[in-house]
């Protein structure tokens, strides 16, 4: 009895280690609906693909389905804690009603080495939306600090407004860990009014290359979470 506990106790712990030095595909969300767009516009999403393994991620590739595109993610190669951004375009030139679009993406993660993203709409012809809606636009979304010395603070300021045509306001901000911290100019903007966001990354105990994220929720139907991102290479004090 004792010897068959001992062999099962010494099985799982080998499938244990052996995942924890494997590369590890995740995603913040995988579907996103961008609910009404006027036929003929082409609309975009950025999915964010991080690595919560042990070992390198690669992705390997890409595809989708009809209608639908996807650029080469930034980096193909993740190391352990790293993220990268995947930018989704759906084109609805000649298109009418729901749709529903699949991209795939495929990398060396042993236990899901294929995952499904969905983007959803639904067209309608122009004029047909009813009422005003917000709209959040960053002409950046992302930052490469470049080398920072561990324990130092860097900041960046993100510039973004409301090209809608009714009040957007900022719900929430939520950053991938506590390392990173934002103020916020303001939460309310009237249509064409601009604001800005500023990013503080704190670098203490920290080394090597680092991703994070900051999440704005807004009250934007087609885009309620945008998301931010940030990178920095981290020399290690004595390095």
């Amino acid at each position: 009895m004792i010897r068959n506990i001992l062999i099962v106790t010494t099985l799982f712990s080998s499938v244990v280690f052996a995942q924890l030095f494997q590369p590890k595909l995740v995603l913040q969300q995988n579907s996103f609906d961008f609910g009404d767009i006027k036929q003929g516009e082409t609309v975009s999403h950025t999915f964010i693909l991080s690595n919560n393994g042990g070992d390198l991620l690669k992705i390997t590739d890409v595809r989708a389905s009809c209608g639908c595109t996807a650029a080469a993610p930034d980096k193909k190669e993740l190391p352990p804690g790293e993220s990268t951004n995947l930018v989704v375009s759906f084109n609805s030139a000649g298109r009418m009603g729901k749709q529903s679009k699949t991209v795939r993406v495929y990398s060396n993660d042993p236990q899901n080495p294929e995952i499904v993203l969905t983007i959803k709409c639904n067209i309608v012809l122009p004029g047909e939306q009813s009422g005003g809606v917000p709209t959040i636009y960053f002409p950046e979304t992302q930052h490469d600090f470049g080398k920072v010395n561990e324990g130092d603070k860097v900041n960046y300021t993100f510039r973004f407004s409301n090209k809608g045509n009714s009040s957007l306001i900022i719900k929430n901000i939520r950053s991938s860990c506590g390392c990173a911290a934002a103020l916020l100019s303001k939460d309310n903007l009237e249509p064409g009014q601009e604001g800005t966001l500023q990013v503080e990354l704190d670098t203490k105990n920290r080394s090597g290359k680092l991703s994070r994220t900051i999440t704005v929720n807004s009250n934007d139907p087609k885009d309620p979470a945008k998301v931010l991102t940030i990178y920095a290479d981290i020399i290690k004090k004595g390095s």
